[in-house]
């Protein structure tokens, strides 16, 4: 039986897509991005700007983790050293 892929998150910002994939991989979470952008034509009105950022369903739980860990430690403040 094959796995169904859901939307994880919509966006329109490529490099927003990229950072999420990267960040979802690197806790062995594959991701599919998926977009109806045509290369030479960059379109970013309703629909034809979304960009799909798609995981299996059993990863649904997983992905929200990570994704709520790297949002909190990015709003912690960091503490430099004197």
């Amino acid at each position: 039986m094959a796995e169904e892929w859901i939307t994880l998150r919509i966006t329109h910002d490529q490099l927003e897509a990229e950072m999420i994939k990267d960040l979802l991989e690197s806790g062995d979470i594959p991701v599919v991005l998926r977009s109806a952008k045509v290369s030479p034509y960059p379109v970013n009105i309703g629909k034809m700007g979304e960009i799909k950022i798609l995981i299996r369903d059993t990863d649904k739980e997983a992905a929200e983790e990570v994704l709520t860990k790297f949002r909190e430690a990015s709003e912690e403040p960091q503490e430099h050293e004197q």
